[in-house]
């Protein structure tokens, strides 16, 4: 049986998920961002403790079809910005398609029909918060986090980054370092 995680994201929330379904004598026996596979079926009553487990740590249970394909749609979206080196060879809209065998407008539609949002705007969201994260890192000049997030160039990052932060790169660095520098002289 395949449960399916609204905010599973991180190794994090997979251990946490782990460890709720072995506090009710469930085996997993394969887990990837928003899913895990179990070997037993599950009653309704470890349903509810499961929802109520997973609502306490910030994950939800999902059962309604629409609600998982979203919560699919975004982790093909998070593993690409977050755990994704390679260049994609086609653009989002196919690589989304093919990976979720299903049409892109039906995709893109059902998206913005349950979230609010585009497709492109959570993808824009979620590149713009690595490149923050990156950043803080300050292991990787702006040239390599452009490469590593797909841009075309640092220019376009740039134009990006500021469109929705208000604030260039090199701002959001020079502030974030300063930030940094003044927790470690607390």
């Amino acid at each position: 049986m395949i449960l399916y995680i609204k905010n599973m994201v991180s190794a994090r929330c997979k251990i946490v998920v782990q460890l709720e379904l072995m506090k009710l004598g469930l085996h997993c026996t394969s887990m990837a961002l928003g899913r895990a596979e179990i070997t037993e079926n599950i009653s309704a009553d470890q349903v509810g403790q499961l929802k109520t487990a997973f609502l306490q740590c910030g994950l939800e249970l999902l059962d309604n079809k629409k609600n998982i394909l979203v919560e699919k749609i975004k982790n093909v979206i998070i593993e690409m910005v977050y755990y994704s080196d390679y260049q994609l060879k086609t653009n989002f809209s196919d690589h989304l398609s093919a990976k979720l065998n299903l049409d892109y407008t039906y995709l893109a539609n059902l998206f913005s029909e349950q979230q609010g949002t585009t497709i492109e705007h959570f993808i824009i969201f979620n590149k713009i918060q690595r490149i923050k994260e990156l950043i803080g890192y300050n292991e990787l000049s702006l040239t390599e986090i452009s490469w590593k997030l797909h841009y075309s160039s640092v220019a376009h990052l740039s134009t990006q980054f500021k469109k929705i932060t208000g604030v260039t790169p090199s701002h959001f660095k020079h502030f974030e370092l300063h930030d940094q520098m003044a927790a470690e002289n607390v």
